[in-house]
């Protein structure tokens, strides 16, 4: 049986076009050549009228008629971003019409009787029901170079500048500056751009940026401001993410007290090795991939790290020490971790494995040694999983000292190749002292640690309490605590391992508590362990925290269990980043 298509033209015409509109969406007719065709290009629901249009239109008489319409109503389809010059419908519909007047009419009859292909898929309506709505696409594109006003900055250190209704954030840029830049990559929502050149500068700009990756390199998002700015800027941080909560509106936020230190403050880093033996690649990863980017002199690193660095990548070389590849799980050597220990200046250098390399290592320590004689402890630490977590659970000493010892302030701290300890000792010193004026503690009381780490706020306050019970959940770092705590002849403190939750519940039963300090990882306390604290109902709680965003949340948290914040004490524990440590204070509000 022959397909209705090879019928000649006048069988076909003779035929009467009498059919239901359930047919048509269901039996589509067969056509030789390419049958199908995306939905932006698929032509008007047919009508009689339609149907005998476009058989005038098909004969040679007529050649200019069968210009093809254009793809769709909507802005930018079919064209490179920031290419489409007129906006809105009247442009679109003048260009329909005078293309082709016969099928725009066809086309409205023909949407009378059933709905354009594809729009049950989309969830779409015709024009005829959403006259003058449009889609607003990016009108840039990657690689274009503009001119921006930064109005404001992000929490992320982002310049914010607008474009014709898109929101651009501009890497260094400052608020009140005119800047040429070049966008790098374009969203649904925003765009992001570097600067090219800066047209008009702002009074807060630092002339001259200590590092000069700050292009390559997001880990000083804060460089390009002078320090003062910096300050200022973290402060506002503080209070922006406070004030989110009603309950915070009437918080007192002190100004941001500033590092000893703007530069060369890290007393630790942990360093990424990549690449090959012939050319290894150590730095950190670059944000949200695992790309390497070189460190060489960081200016934020004390100077005994960057020449450890130097001598590690020499030493590599030299002893062609394999390089682990994530991708493949073959090589060595992962990560270079290195501590200095201040004021003494003695230098500790961790090595992470994949496994043993006896040899390897003891050559590589030897020549790192060699090179920086500051270097007095070189340990071995086997890590073979395959995620990003540095250290593994097995240890192995290289030279015959394993342990440095460091201080804050007149506290002495003993430091192992796991110690958790401050990257910034200056500031750290503040904000132990500013946790001891704020505790205003006459020897009778008894204090509870959470999350004590090493022992630092404990020993800070050991001199003015009656008791301090350090909880850490690491139990090397409890080790470390105990140790601490006989260093410096605070008989009165006793530390435990475990969790934070069961134990503070136990050791509120054993005596309850004057004072809880609060000192959580990034990610701040769970809600049940605020619970177990405010059940406690100690008269003071003392918050220390590195994210302003927990923090704020968790102050929150407590008002609704019946304590008020007094004050917050932000601390810039590190120069130059985004980051600032806080000390808030709180009060069990009477009833």
């Amino acid at each position: 049986m022959k397909n209705k298509s090879d019928a000649p033209k006048r069988d076909r015409a003779a035929k009467p076009a009498v059919e239901s509109t359930e047919k048509k969406l269901h039996k589509p007719r067969k056509e030789k050549g390419p049958q199908f065709k995306p939905f932006w290009e698929s032509d008007p629901a047919p009508t009689e009228e339609s149907k005998t249009d476009r058989r005038k239109q098909s004969k040679p008489t007529a050649p200019a008629a069968r210009k093809p319409a254009p793809k769709s109503d909507r802005p930018g389809d079919g064209e490179t971003p920031g290419e489409y010059s007129r906006t809105g419908e009247a442009a679109r519909k003048e260009q329909w019409a005078t293309a082709r007047p016969e099928r725009q009419k066809s086309a409205a009859q023909g949407s009378a009787a059933r709905p354009a292909r594809g729009a049950t898929e989309r969830g779409a309506a015709t024009k005829q029901e959403r006259p003058g709505r449009e889609e607003r696409q990016p009108l840039l594109r990657s690689g274009q170079v503009i001119e921006l006003r930064i109005s404001s900055t992000n929490d992320e250190g982002f310049g914010v500048a607008m474009h014709e209704g898109t929101r651009v954030l501009v890497a260094g840029g400052i608020p009140g500056e005119v800047l040429v830049t070049k966008i790098t990559y374009v969203g649904r929502r925003e765009a992001f751009a570097k600067t090219i050149k800066c047209v008009k500068a702002s009074p807060d700009r630092n002339p001259a940026a200590a590092c000069n990756m700050g292009k390559a390199c997001d880990g000083c998002a804060l460089m390009q401001m002078r320090y003062p700015a910096q300050l200022s800027w973290k402060t506002a941080l503080v209070t922006r993410q406070l004030r989110k909560y009603p309950s915070l509106s009437e918080v007192k936020v002190h100004d941001t007290v500033g590092s000893p230190k703007e530069l060369n403050y890290r007393n630790t880093a942990k360093l990424v090795v990549a690449g090959k033996h012939t050319d290894p690649v150590i730095g950190i990863y670059r944000r949200n991939t695992h790309d390497v980017l070189e460190i060489t002199d960081c200016p934020l690193h004390h100077p005994l790290i960057n020449k450890v660095v130097k001598a590690a990548r020499l030493g590599i070389k030299k002893g062609k020490v394999q390089i682990y590849n994530p991708k493949s799980e073959m090589g060595l050597l992962r990560y270079l971790v290195v501590r200095v220990a201040e004021p003494s200046e003695k230098v500790m250098v961790v090595l992470v494995t994949t496994e043993q390399g006896y040899n390897e290592m003891h050559h590589l320590a030897k020549f790192i040694q060699q090179a920086v004689p500051e270097v007095a402890v070189v340990a071995q630490n086997i890590n073979n999983s395959t995620g990003n977590v540095i250290f593994g659970h097995k240890d192995r000493a290289i030279t015959k000292m394993q342990n440095l010892k460091a201080y804050v302030g007149d506290k002495s701290f003993h430091l192992s190749p796991h110690s958790f300890f401050q990257v910034n000792s200056g500031a750290a010193r503040i904000i132990y002292e500013k946790v001891r004026e704020l505790a205003n503690l006459n020897g009778t009381e008894r204090v509870i640690d959470l999350y004590c780490g090493i022992g630092g706020i404990s020993l800070f306050l050991a001199d003015r309490a009656r008791e301090v019970v350090g909880i850490e959940f690491v139990e090397a770092a409890v080790a470390d605590a105990t140790l601490n705590a006989a260093l410096n002849l605070a008989a009165n403190c006793r530390f435990e391992a475990g969790d934070a939750l069961h134990l503070v519940d136990e050791i509120g039963e054993e005596g309850g508590a004057d004072l809880i300090v609060l000192n959580p990882p990034r990610k701040g306390c769970d809600e049940k362990v605020l619970k177990s604290v405010a059940a406690i109902q100690p008269p003071r709680i003392i918050y220390v925290s590195c994210s302003p965003e927990t923090l704020a949340r968790d102050l929150d948290i407590l008002s609704r269990l019946g304590y008020r914040t007094v004050e917050v004490q932000p601390v810039d524990m590190f120069p130059q980043t985004i980051h600032v440590e806080d000390v808030a204070l709180l009060e069990r509000v009477a009833g």
